[in-house]
């Protein structure tokens, strides 16, 4: 269903989003309906910027998962055969293929990458996610690196977030350092 907000809306800017990922926060990306399937796709998403080292250590800490779990990571489909091979795919908008990296891109964002030099991506559009192409968008503006660290919104043993009184729930008992309601513009923290 479509999400009720008993929370005030704000003016809050996607630049906002870019600036806190820029500073190593875990952004939480609340928005429309829930997405169905195997893969957190930007509706129910949390995100971090790849190019930190440890980014799977502390994103698995915040989410209480074991160390060795791997992340998966969204990225502009324009840019995603410039970072890895897409073995013949144009895209991979639902996260269910492990690509190898190309030469050099490890050391660019370790974050995301398994060490057997793979990540599990997902390819965004314009027209599948407006609002996680733009943040990808203009990271890539600002950072040169078209890809972000994206796990679903949710702990450890918990289900996905759902509305967004489950996504302040979630907040509030974990180190998640802001949640960004695009729907009402709204950065929570």
């Amino acid at each position: 269903p479509e999400p009720t907000y008993n929370i005030e809306k704000g003016n809050d800017k996607i630049e906002t989003v870019v600036e806190h990922l820029i500073n190593k926060k875990i952004v939480g990306l609340y928005q429309g309906r829930a997405e169905a399937g195997p893969r957190a796709l930007g509706n129910r998403s949390l995100l971090l910027d790849p190019r930190i080292k440890n980014g799977k250590d502390i994103m698995n800490k915040v989410k209480n998962r074991e160390w060795f779990r791997p992340f998966g990571a969204s990225i502009l489909e324009e840019e995603a055969d410039k970072w890895f091979d897409m073995a013949g795919m144009k895209s991979s908008p639902y996260m269910l293929y492990a690509v190898k990296a190309l030469k050099g891109v490890a050391e660019k964002i370790p974050g995301v990458i398994h060490v057997d030099n793979t990540c599990r991506i997902q390819t965004v559009n314009e027209k599948q996610n407006p609002v996680l192409y733009k943040i990808l968008k203009l990271f890539n503006k600002k950072t040169g690196i078209p890809i972000l660290m994206n796990t679903s919104f949710n702990l450890a043993g918990e289900t996905l977030v759902e509305t967004p009184e489950d996504a302040i729930e979630t907040f509030n008992k974990s180190d998640i350092d802001c949640i960004y309601f695009p729907d009402i513009q709204k950065v929570y923290k």
